[in-house]
């Protein structure tokens, strides 16, 4: 099981000392699009892992995932917004996210590196951006010829029923 621990409020060589961590991002990639969530919510990043399905959850709940002995809930991000499913022959690497004293597990195609961003570089949503984005969105940044979409993780846990 591969598995990183995300030491919170930790200065990092060349990501600035740790008053910056408000501004800082773990980045995914979400069916080609990178994404960011802020670094102060993510608790784990996991490799692929075993998740039992949970009958009758809402279509995005993948089902459930054991993490040191608490169970996690798996939200496909891909489901979550809009997307064609992964398919089977890919595994997903988990963003294990805390809110409200729950863990949360999204599951992502692939997890990046963690990001200082400047808040003042932050663009609103463009009018472009599918609605379902646009509702998990708190804006965009330019990162060379990328797009990085920044993600609000508690409104991205809103699930339907």
């Amino acid at each position: 099981m591969q598995q990183m621990e995300i030491q919170r409020g930790m200065a990092r060589p060349g990501v600035g000392p740790a008053g910056d961590a408000a501004q800082m991002v773990l980045t995914l990639t979400v069916a080609g699009q990178l994404c960011g969530v802020p670094v102060l919510a993510v608790r784990d990043v996991l490799g692929v892992q075993s998740i039992t399905p949970i009958p009758l959850a809402p279509r995005e709940v993948a089902g459930s995932l054991n993490l040191r002995g608490r169970i996690v809930t798996a939200v496909d991000l891909r489901v979550r917004l809009g997307l064609a499913p992964a398919g089977e022959a890919k595994g997903a690497m988990s963003v294990v996210v805390e809110i409200g004293g729950e863990l949360y597990s999204l599951l992502a195609d692939a997890v990046g590196e963690v990001l200082s961003l400047d808040p003042a570089e932050r663009a609103a949503n463009p009018p472009t951006l599918d609605p379902a984005w646009r509702e998990v969105s708190l804006g965009v940044h330019r990162l060379g010829e990328q797009l990085l979409v920044l993600l609000d993780v508690e409104r991205l846990l809103v699930l339907s029923s």
